[in-house]
């Protein structure tokens, strides 16, 4: 059977959790999706994760282009509840403040990992961009 945007006819309707190439991880229920892939998703919540800890942040009405779905699947509602023994919930402000600190030193690492295979002949990803 070819994978296309027409087997997302058996999840409509379900509640679905969607991981992005940005690596946010959204979940909600699919209202509504295209040829393209493109979602709508109702009731949706960004469950953000940093080291043991886990926060949800409301979303509501969330649009999601198809080329930004890298991975989806179907929650299982018997287990919807169940958060992995190491995650524990914390607030948001805590949460999004440790993974903004997070997100900063990963990109001190990438620029230091480009700069390294610069020096090597190397173009990083984005080669468009002068290496500071």
């Amino acid at each position: 059977m070819f994978t296309t945007a027409a087997q997302l006819l058996d999840l409509t309707d379900k509640k679905l959790m969607v991981a992005l190439r940005d690596g946010r991880k959204l979940i909600g229920v699919l209202r509504s999706w295209d040829q393209f892939g493109n979602l709508v998703l109702q009731d949706t919540i960004e469950r953000l994760f940093v080291q043991n800890l886990y926060a949800d942040i409301e979303r509501g009405l969330f649009l999601v282009r198809g080329e930004n779905v890298s991975l989806l699947g179907e929650i299982d509602l018997d287990k919807d509840d169940y958060i992995p023994a190491p995650f524990e919930q914390a607030p948001v402000e805590r949460v999004f403040a440790l993974k903004k600190a997070e997100d900063a030193e990963r990109k001190k690492t990438d620029k230091r990992r480009q700069m390294k295979l610069a020096e090597h002949g190397f173009e990083g990803e984005h080669s468009g961009e002068a290496i500071l």
